[in-house]
């Protein structure tokens, strides 16, 4: 039953058994690994800064402080925020960046610097009115300093996509943050005692704070330009291992449903083709809007008592999503005069699925042809408590949830599930015959994993230097373990894809008979391929792009594919002309 992807739920178990002893669990677990990220190579930019500030006549809590609070705001609401907003993930970091070049003005200038300083008069209790340039300085430096926070933070960055933010997630963001902060502080009060010790420190405390103010502009440059990273490929990363390790046990694992989802949670384990007592269907809510309905209108579940009803949680871009769409029609065509409803819930991960223009041409190229909900805030996405694409909820009719479908395939299952609910809510129904569609889903157990290319959710990379954000020259090494990627040449990374520069390859080995990139934007994508290479256009909104040959989510084989549908290991080199993005690979 392969799926798309797995949304952990970031904030469901929050409410589940025994979470305060896991809220201290995650408490120290943020707390160490704060710490190893406070003294990996990650944080070497930002060191002369909080060492020259907390060198001058400035405590340097202050500095501590805005860094510590920022960053813990910014990680726990940001993508939250960013995405109601509409705004790209990169907006905190330039923010950050400005206020850097602003606080290095201002200690060249101490005019503009008490200027900078005035809102913080008004906060007596933390004596801010006397440091407010470190504790601005801090929040600059909290803001740029995010995207140090690696793999520990999956869970809080999941939990503010989905909109869940609970104690466990507050508890890991702020304990991860003060972890951080203590290496960090001793560096600062380092340089505080230097500067009140040193004689040439004391006497020349102006110089000293026109020296601080450079290196913050320094700083700020360095990082617009990524120039700092050289730092970050001449020194090793001696602690990934940890901060990896650390993550993993961060992250809430598959199957931590809230208790009121318990019900469905448990009929979504359950394999069997049959019908199962899995509580009332909760409300489909939260709707931006609806396709393939009169006018827009919206669908009330509640009004559709009297029919049966599937729940389709899907997305555009997702293949396996899309091999699912044949037979969710085919049902539609066939039972919808007898009683049965097909509501899509389109739930989007990636920043472009949240694009109505986007999930409406998707819509039309698949052929989609049942009432489509965009689910743009994850609202009816947690009300089912869902956790995969696709996920299939048949409801009876008397809005009675009996069987949950996880991933694809088991379609002749499901049908047979359809056409029982449909003879007990209407007795003596004439049911055409059940309908002949293809079933494409992937048999094999050994396939390659789905692979994310995004700085902030690939796993499998390991080319140099390390993936992270921002643009970078990338090399790829002569060989690559099994089931991971590297980049060659100019690459742009940000959290979610990797967007072409110049001479941008990725090189793949992967276990697979169709391979499948999910990639937007106007070029071509070379693919070579057991010897063979070739060239496919790519235009529009990101989608998925066969490389292999495959049979498309309509049944028919897909067109100028090069090698054989043969399923083997085999390292692929996909070359992508200057301004594609992509996004991720699939594999069937």
């Amino acid at each position: 039953m392969p799926v798309r992807r797995v949304r952990r739920c970031g904030g469901c178990a929050d409410r589940a058994p025994g979470s305060v002893q896991r809220v201290w669990t995650l408490a120290l677990i943020g707390l160490v690994g704060g710490l190893i990220t406070g003294i990996s190579p990650c944080v070497l930019p930002v060191l002369p800064a909080v060492f020259m500030a907390g060198s001058n006549s400035r405590r340097p809590y202050p500095v501590v402080l805005g860094l510590t609070l920022s960053f813990s705001v910014f990680t726990l609401l940001g993508t939250l925020v960013l995405s109601a907003l509409h705004l790209p993930q990169g907006v905190i970091r330039w923010a950050g960046l400005i206020m850097l070049v602003l606080l290095g003005l201002g200690m060249i200038v101490p005019g503009f610097e008490a200027l900078l300083e005035r809102p913080f008069a008004r906060i007596p209790a933390l004596n801010l009115s006397r440091n407010g340039g470190g504790f601005v300085l801090g929040l600059a430096l909290g803001a740029v300093y995010v995207p140090c926070a690696g793999p520990v933070l999956a869970a809080i960055t999941v939990a503010g996509a989905t909109g869940h933010i609970g104690l466990r997630t507050v508890a890991l963001t702020f304990a991860f943050a003060g972890g951080t902060a203590i290496p960090l502080l001793v560096l600062a009060l380092a340089g505080n005692r230097v500067g009140a010790r040193v004689k040439v420190f004391q006497a020349h405390q102006r110089g000293i704070r026109i020296g601080a103010g450079l290196v913050v502009l320094a700083l700020a440059v360095a990082l617009t330009f990524n120039v700092t990273d050289f730092l970050q490929r001449a020194v090793p990363d001696y602690t990934t291992g940890l901060d990896t390790a650390i993550g993993a046990s961060a992250v809430p694992q598959v199957g931590e449903a809230p208790p009121n989802d318990a019900a469905l949670a448990i009929c979504g384990q359950d394999l069997r083709a049959t019908l199962l007592g899995c509580g009332p269907a909760p409300q489909i809510a939260g709707i931006s809007q609806w396709l393939n309905t009169p006018g827009g209108a919206p669908v009330d579940l509640a009004a559709l008592k009297g029919k049966v009803v599937l729940v389709d949680f899907w997305a555009y871009s997702c293949i396996n999503c899309q091999r699912a769409v044949p037979h969710l029609n085919a049902w539609y065509s066939a039972y919808a005069a007898d009683g049965l409803e097909v509501i899509g819930v389109h739930t989007p991960e990636y920043a472009f699925e949240h694009v109505a223009g986007n999930v409406e041409a998707g819509v039309r190229r698949l052929g989609v042809r049942y009432p489509v909900a965009l689910d743009d805030d994850y609202t009816t996405w947690n009300n089912f408590g869902n956790q995969n694409w696709p996920t299939e909820y048949l409801i009876d009719s008397t809005g009675q949830v009996r069987h949950v479908s996880i991933g694809e395939g088991r379609y002749g299952a499901t049908e047979g599930l359809i056409r029982k609910l449909l003879q007990t809510a209407t007795p003596g129904v004439e049911l055409p015959s059940a309908t002949i569609v293809d079933d494409n889903t992937p048999t094999s157990t050994d396939l390659t994993a789905e692979t994310y290319l995004g700085a902030k959710l690939a796993q499998n990379y390991t080319g140099s230097p390390a993936l992270a954000a921002g643009t970078r020259t990338y090399r790829s090494p002569i060989t690559l373990a099994d089931d991971s990627f590297a980049l060659s040449g100019g690459w742009t990374a940000d959290d979610e894809s990797i967007t072409a520069t110049s001479g941008a390859v990725i090189r793949l080995n992967c276990l697979a008979s169709a391979v499948f990139l999910d990639v937007g934007g106007t070029g071509t994508i070379t693919a070579t391929v057991d010897g063979r290479t070739t060239t496919y256009p790519v235009s529009g909104a990101p989608d998925i792009h066969s490389l292999l040959p495959a049979v498309s989510a309509g049944g028919a084989a897909d067109e100028n594919i090069a090698g054989a549908a043969v399923q083997k290991r085999r390292t692929m080199e996909i070359t992508l002309s200057p301004g594609l993005r992509a996004y991720s690979f699939t594999f069937g």
